[in-house]
């Protein structure tokens, strides 16, 4: 693709709407791109005046996809969003070279449970972690909640749910891939209410049937910044931390918004 100096051109080349205000699309990759599972890429889209806005976006994907997924709500007014879900396939996106993001399962030591915490499209992280072989190596339990308000929202479930047939996770992840579904203004999922909520009141680990210790849990919260925030202050005062390169903790927060 073309390249022009600190990131390069890259072409739609798949769209999905979920809702009216949700959808994922598929770029091309260029072959020097790199990124960590649970990073996030900066794109790009040009305005009528030539000038490129660019956003951070999660990457869905798996580190050894030939094309990169990613996962977008859209903002009413918004410069970048309003703009990008008039693409269609074949149209410029741009991309810039370098990755970002501190959400990665590398920040971790020890523990036997990996918990994701996501709200709305806080998701597409996560699923590109759950891609790298190596978790299902290193830890007992991996559980996966996404929070949504309706349950139209609860998108992906087909890929998540695919993981327990596919060919070379299957055999990884049959006993240990927990998927919970959240819906907060609905009677539907697997549990109602907010994620905050069902941490403070203990119907979260009652129906993962797994506690939340200092000792044994990984937790990684990606999402509205209100829910990252608040479910942050809830786990620090039962004594997780943040996990830092010279202080390993228990936690490992992503903010895009």
């Amino acid at each position: 693709m073309a390249k022009e100096g600190k990131y390069t051109v890259e072409k739609i080349t798949y769209l999905k709407q979920w809702t009216d205000h949700l959808f994922s699309f598929k770029i091309t990759r260029d072959s020097a791109y790199k990124f960590i599972p649970g990073q996030f890429a900066r794109l790009g889209v040009k305005k009528e005046d030539d000038t490129i806005v660019w956003r951070p976006y999660s990457i869905v994907s798996a580190d050894y996809d030939e094309e990169l997924e990613f996962y977008s709500i859209v903002v009413p007014d918004g410069e970048f969003t309003q703009k990008l879900k008039d693409l269609k396939c074949g149209d410029d996106i741009y991309i810039d070279k370098t990755n970002y993001g501190l959400l990665t399962t590398d920040r971790f030591e020890n523990g036997k449970d990996l918990w994701f915490l996501s709200t709305g499209t806080g998701l597409a992280p996560f699923i590109s972690i759950m891609y790298d072989f190596s978790i299902w190596e290193q830890y007992d339990k991996v559980i996966l909640v996404h929070g949504v308000r309706e349950e139209n929202e609860l998108t992906y479930q087909e890929e998540i749910n695919s993981f327990f047939t596919h060919e070379y996770y299957g055999e990884l992840v049959k006993d240990k891939l927990q998927y919970i579904k959240v819906v907060s203004r609905e009677t539907t999922g697997d549990l109602n209410g907010r994620i905050t909520t069902l941490i403070e009141n203990g119907e979260l680990e009652k129906f993962a049937n797994t506690p939340i210790t200092i000792e044994s849990s990984r937790i990684m919260i990606c999402g509205n910044p209100q829910m990252v925030d608040d479910t942050r202050k809830i786990l620090a005062a039962r004594g997780l931390t943040i996990s830092k390169r010279a202080n390993p903790g228990n936690m490992a927060v992503e903010n895009l918004w």
